[in-house]
């Protein structure tokens, strides 16, 4: 006689409280991008390292398109990996700020459209990245608060305490 026992598999997070943490994670470094003197925010630079302003674009061209791409398996138009450059008219705290308000809209707009199920799906993002969705989206989470801490770095260097890392209400 054979037993055959299933077991239901339950994901380590619920999708709710993914995009939770990583909302926690955008609300902390819209408050570095705060703390940047508007003069430092675009031409700043440590060794070698781009501008902070130049940083969040990136993220600001991955995270929202990124998002899209997944939720409708479209990636067009999406910059992704591309040159990240601010027009003229967004190279200003309160243009790259609402941006990034932006961009936060769109991931909270598209990820509902993303079920549990997609999640263990492998995706070729923006082209070029093949990987599973939970995976990908952890990168673009990996690589804002890589930035982030480049960003707290710079703070630093000129002589402002940056937002405790830890806040992410």
């Amino acid at each position: 006689m054979t037993t055959t026992t299933t077991t239901e598999t339950m994901p380590f997070v619920s999708t709710e409280n993914f995009l939770n943490e990583w909302l926690g994670h955008r609300r902390l470094t819209r408050r570095v991008i705060e703390a940047f003197p508007e003069d430092k925010l675009f031409d700043y630079s440590i060794g070698g390292m781009r501008p902070f302003a130049e940083m969040m674009k990136e993220i600001i061209d991955i995270a929202g398109p990124g998002i899209r791409g997944i939720a409708t398996d479209n990636w067009e138009n999406a910059s992704g990996f591309d040159q990240h450059s601010l027009n003229k008219e967004d190279r200003t705290k309160e243009g790259l700020l609402k941006l990034w308000d932006q961009s936060t809209e769109v991931i909270i707009a598209f990820w509902p459209e993303i079920s549990e199920a997609r999640f263990q799906e492998v995706v070729l993002a923006f082209g070029q990245y093949e990987g599973p969705v939970y995976s990908t989206i952890l990168y673009f989470i990996d690589n804002e608060i890589h930035h982030r801490a480049q960003g707290t770095v710079y703070l630093r260097s000129l002589g402002i305490e940056p937002p405790a890392f830890w806040n992410r209400d």
